[in-house]
């Protein structure tokens, strides 16, 4: 899910996890009733098979990796599910440190990890790879696409970062003002039918800088700055800040506002 600040994700993500109430809808979660207005159906976020994870992590500072997972366990007993899930998110030999040891990503592998422990029917994540760099970030989304195939999860994903809609993403929906602007496969949505490109790159613009009768734009993909040429038309269509995908044919390399 994705779409500019204050569109309305974050109050989407709050309304199913029954953070937030609102005042018509239907939420259902494989054959179970969450919320139905009409009926008067409203179960507490205590009651949903939920599990949420922010950008800020929300450990317990005061408890090793294996005491942050355990925390989630509905049987305080079975430690054998927590081991499970230490093996799974490859945390083993890091369940016995304190939050303050591990670095972002490790971070936030464990409050993906401890949120695992419940075994969610639905998984919540909102912008959870915000704070990290680039490195971390790829590795991290590899790390999340092997971990939603070996427990078949329902993963709803919050997120600003293009490259992360069109890798992670089976189906998208991009909100505007609190309505769907667009929605479908990220391919459907990010390619032109028109267009048979040999490579793409999704990056944003940080710099338009004038030269003779045409303009360079400077785009970062990742931690990479690439250097193109537009024309002055292409170049009136952009500005410093926007989201563009990069193409090429034939040697012609396209730039394109998304």
């Amino acid at each position: 899910m994705s779409g500019k600040s204050g569109a309305g994700k974050t109050t989407l993500l709050k309304i199913l996890a029954g953070l937030l109430k609102t005042e018509t809808g239907t939420i259902k979660v494989s054959g179970e009733t969450w919320l139905d207005t009409r009926q008067k159906v409203c179960l507490s976020p205590q009651q949903r098979s939920v599990g949420m994870v922010f950008q800020d992590y929300a450990l317990f500072p005061n408890l090793t990796v294996r005491q942050n997972l355990a925390f989630g366990l509905a049987d305080k007993k079975n430690q054998t599910q927590v081991d499970d899930i230490l093996q799974a998110t490859g945390l083993a030999e890091l369940q016995s440190r304190y939050p303050n040891t591990l670095s972002g990503g490790q971070q936030q592998r464990v409050a993906l990890a401890r949120t695992l422990v419940r075994k969610p029917s639905l998984l919540l994540l909102d912008e959870p790879f915000s704070a990290l760099d680039a490195e971390t970030k790829a590795i991290l989304r590899e790390e999340l696409v092997r971990i939603h195939r070996t427990f078949g999860l329902t993963t709803v994903l919050v997120t600003h970062d293009l490259a992360e809609v069109y890798t992670l993403s089976d189906y998208v929906i991009e909100l505007e003002a609190g309505q769907i602007k667009r929605q479908g496969k990220a391919r459907d949505l990010f390619q032109s039918r028109e267009l048979s490109a040999k490579f793409q790159f999704f990056g944003q613009v940080i710099s338009l800088t004038p030269s003779d009768v045409v303009y360079i734009v400077e785009v970062l993909i990742d931690d990479y700055v690439v250097k193109m040429i537009a024309t002055e038309a292409e170049a009136q269509t952009l500005k410093v800040g926007d989201q563009v995908r990069v193409t090429t044919k034939a040697f012609n390399p396209i730039i394109m506002k998304v």
